[in-house]
């Protein structure tokens, strides 16, 4: 197989999203033949190459993995945390294959978290120009104005850049009401951001649902793998080609 870089490597091997995987080279956590990367551009022959990632030598999946997990608060959605919370990959300590989160909900948040080590479906799902929508409930400390919801559904500025349009409705009214939001992107912390620019706090979020993938009655802390209905709906909705068959074993020659 020719050379590719590095990080795509790591994405198909089902190491981390491409974008994690970029993280992880930057920080001089990944080597080739010996030599520790922390260029972007470097490129590797999987099928030549010894590459390790945090001393341990790349192995492609046995088979693709894709798990619905529902994420509980107080839990960080990263492999590793340098602060030794629990984190995302303590759910899932049954899996023998290694598996990495999808995208990312925050400490305090909880809710469907998609999990895999299929590379390029990762990385589909967490590009922006997928739009894949993302459905929120959220308890807030105040009700936004009628002028404000219109503001907060058009986008407002987080980061000197401007939020893209949403979906917000109001479910539930009172002192701390319940609403709705309808994400097709995913800044950081950007919900809790978007209503802080109202001068709201955010007391509780939880997202129900990713595209057609609902929580259902899933516990928190608990997974579940997608079915294969699922998995074909969800690459049907990304352009991605059906995964390719596991191999065949050879048969045994008679005689």
């Amino acid at each position: 197989m020719a050379e590719e870089r590095l990080q795509k490597i790591l994405a198909r091997y089902g190491v981390a999203s491409r974008r994690k995987a970029e993280e992880l080279i930057v920080e001089g956590r990944v080597q080739v033949n010996g030599k520790t990367i922390v260029e972007l551009g470097s490129k590797a022959d999987a099928t030549v190459d010894d590459i390790r990632v945090l001393g341990r030598a790349l192995r492609p999946p046995q088979h693709q993995l894709y798990l619905l997990v529902n994420k509980p608060k107080g839990c960080v959605t990263t492999v590793s945390d340098p602060e030794h919370r629990k984190t995302v990959m303590d759910l899932v300590k049954g899996i023998k294959e290694r598996v990495y989160p999808v995208g990312r909900l925050d400490y305090h948040s909880e809710g469907a978290l998609l999990m895999t080590n299929d590379g390029d479906f990762a990385n589909a799902i967490i590009s922006a120009k997928s739009k894949v929508p993302k459905i929120y409930e959220v308890k807030v400390n105040g009700k936004l104005t009628p002028e404000q919801a219109d503001q907060f559904r058009a986008g407002v500025p987080v980061d000197g850049r401007k939020t893209a349009p949403c979906q917000l409705k109001l479910v539930k009214i009172g002192d701390n009401p319940w609403y709705m939001v309808v994400l097709e992107e995913g800044r950081t912390n950007q919900i809790r951001r978007m209503f802080l620019h109202f001068g709201l706090l955010v007391e509780k979020l939880r997202r129900t649902q990713i595209a057609f993938l609902k929580l259902g009655r899933l516990q928190p802390g608990d997974y579940r793998p997608l079915t294969d209905d699922e998995i074909m709906k969800f690459r049907k909705l990304l352009g991605l080609k059906p995964p390719a068959p596991p191999p065949r074993p050879a048969k045994r020659a008679r005689g």
